[in-house]
């Protein structure tokens, strides 16, 4: 889908550090967490950094 942009990085990062036992690899229970977390009030933009982060717990070998 092309490169994130930096504030959707570093969301989805904090995100991460702050609440990583939250999260999983499943996009849909992702999103749900983001809007439970955060105070995003675009869909849109929740939606990219719920993607963000299941694709970080996706790829990085020691979330596994």
């Amino acid at each position: 889908m092309g490169i994130k942009p930096s504030y959707i990085k570093s969301m989805g990062i904090a995100l991460l550090e702050q609440h990583g036992k939250s999260f999983n690899g499943n996009f849909d229970d992702n999103k749900k967490v983001v809007a439970e977390i955060t105070t995003i009030e675009s869909k849109m933009i929740r939606n990219r950094v719920a993607g963000y982060v299941t694709r970080k717990v996706n790829t990085t070998p020691a979330r596994r």
